[in-house]
């Protein structure tokens, strides 16, 4: 039993390292959960054709199968590649927070002022004469 419990606990994590985040014992079923909401969400705000939903929906929609399949909490931050997993859940509760602004915004619609002609004309480079 006591070998069991030192094993135990030195495959623990300590620390995250990040000054405010402190290790979350719960992290991959928390992760699981936000995941899923955020795609509930940006489903119900969000319309099907705007790039932002598709986005949402394409990263969160690969996170999740990681998460799903992987159990080891260093696997899923290696394969997911943005930080450790309570890095990862604060990503994902900010973008549900994110979801219903862009909802707010209406950033898919059309401008309401359209936009000026050759505004974008200084990004162009100058003709080369010879």
């Amino acid at each position: 039993m006591r070998i069991t419990r030192a094993l135990f606990q030195a495959t623990q994590k300590v620390t995250t390292g990040i000054v405010g985040l402190p290790v979350n014992p719960n992290a991959r079923p928390q992760l699981l959960g936000l995941y899923k909401k955020t795609l509930e969400e940006v489903k119900a705000k969000i319309p099907e054709a705007a790039i932002y939903r598709q986005s949402v929906e394409a990263i969160t929609t690969q996170r999740l199968k990681i998460v799903e399949q992987n159990e080891d909490t260093v696997k899923i931050e290696e394969l997911i590649n943005c930080g450790q997993i309570e890095e990862l859940i604060d990503q994902a509760e900010d973008e549900i927070k994110l979801v219903s602004r862009m909802a707010e915004w209406k950033a898919w619609e059309p401008l309401e002022v359209s936009i000026p002609p050759r505004q974008w004309e200084y990004f162009k480079k100058a003709p080369v004469t010879e």
